[in-house]
């Protein structure tokens, strides 16, 4: 493997004893960490790294041994990072890409945001406001709030965690999604 190809790769770390993400690191770093025994191979890649004197099989994911504590960050609100936190899923009626719709087979591009409470009504562009809704669903309600339109939330929308949001937006490997609840 080429040194360029090997730096694009990254691996994914997860916090020691709770598994949860805590950064994107460099291979270089995630070979550092196992070297200095501070981390241990979850899963591999299947590439290997050669050196002068050894060969390391390259991780896509690492665990720290040992828990750290790390504050939560808040993630910056996006339209495209509302309709990967809800799986470009429909909040009223659960319509997602790929359903039959009016007769037409639904893609990621035909789903919206919604403000639950509409921005003539103060509503903001913030998580908590914003939820994916299919186009349809979105017209009915309108101008209003969802109970004046005879609509009812699925779920309640949620500030999703940075790490999990960055991961969920197509940025690292297969592998790391089940390491990731967005």
């Amino acid at each position: 493997m080429t040194t360029s190809a090997v730096m694009q790769n990254r691996v994914l770390l997860l916090n020691g004893s709770t598994w949860e993400p805590l950064a994107v690191i460099t291979v270089s770093r995630a070979i550092n960490l196992l070297l200095a025994g501070k981390a241990t191979v979850v899963e591999e890649t299947g590439d290997v790294l050669r050196t002068m004197r050894d060969y390391f099989a390259i991780p896509s994911v690492i665990a720290l041994k040992t828990y750290i504590n790390v504050p939560r960050r808040k993630a910056h609100w996006s339209r495209k990072g509302v309709l990967v936190r809800d799986n470009y899923t429909c909040v009223y009626c659960g319509v997602k890409p790929g359903a039959v719709q009016k007769d037409k087979v639904l893609s990621r591009s035909d789903m919206t945001i919604d403000h639950i409470i509409p921005r003539s009504k103060g509503g903001k562009d913030t998580w908590t406001n914003t939820a994916c809704a299919c186009a349809s669903c979105n017209h009915r309600k309108g101008d209003r709030l969802p109970n004046e339109a005879g609509l009812k939330l699925r779920w309640e929308p949620k500030t999703p965690r940075t790490s999990y949001l960055v991961i969920a937006l197509g940025t690292g490997p297969s592998a790391w999604r089940r390491y990731i609840e967005v």
